[in-house]
């Protein structure tokens, strides 16, 4: 099941807080990147984000955004700005200190 355009226009807007945020879509999902650094993407209607040592605190469930790919942080609270913005600004620190 691809994500429906309704839903990625709804996650990015969710996501306006944060400047940078850019979008490339992929097989009907999207990759999400902030100041260039990928960091999740949309898939199957689900917003998942790359785990981190950072981003560990907020305690996400784990999912697999397709077949053959390692796990990633489902973000369920997806009306939340602010809780986004700073799971998103924690899991770029994460993937900027490796």
């Amino acid at each position: 099941m691809a994500t429906s355009k309704d839903f990625k226009d709804f996650i990015l807007e969710q996501l306006t807080l944060l400047d940078g945020i850019t979008c490339r879509s992929m097989m009907g999902e999207y990759l999400l990147y902030y100041n260039g650094l990928l960091f999740g993407g949309i898939y199957d209607n689900r917003f998942l984000v790359k785990i981190t040592e950072t981003n560990k605190k907020y305690k996400m469930e784990e999912q697999i955004p397709y077949e053959t790919a390692k796990s990633m942080y489902m973000i369920e609270d997806v009306d939340n700005k602010e809780l986004i913005r700073d799971i998103v600004i924690d899991t770029c620190k994460g993937l900027s200190e490796k």
